[in-house]
């Protein structure tokens, strides 16, 4: 399942306000400023990752990655 802004954005709103915190004060506390924040919930597709990860950690949002599956009999070869 591929993952959007959006998505991202939506979850970090939910969070937000489950925790009755507003973007201003959610900005204060993790080091980034309002716009961001307001352009982060929005979905805005060229929000810094650095930032937005700061967000989520800051709310305790985490995110699994999963690596795709690997074919064991097409596995690349290393250049010597």
């Amino acid at each position: 399942m591929r993952i959007t802004v959006k998505q991202i954005g939506d979850q970090v709103k939910a969070a937000r306000k489950s925790l009755g915190v507003t973007q201003k004060n959610l900005a204060m506390t993790s080091g980034t400023g309002l716009r961001f924040i307001i352009e982060l919930e929005k979905g805005k597709p060229t929000c810094q990752l650095g930032k937005a990860l700061t967000v989520l950690n800051t709310l305790g949002v985490t995110i699994q990655m999963t690596p795709p599956a690997v074919d064991s009999g097409n596995t690349a070869k290393e250049k010597p």
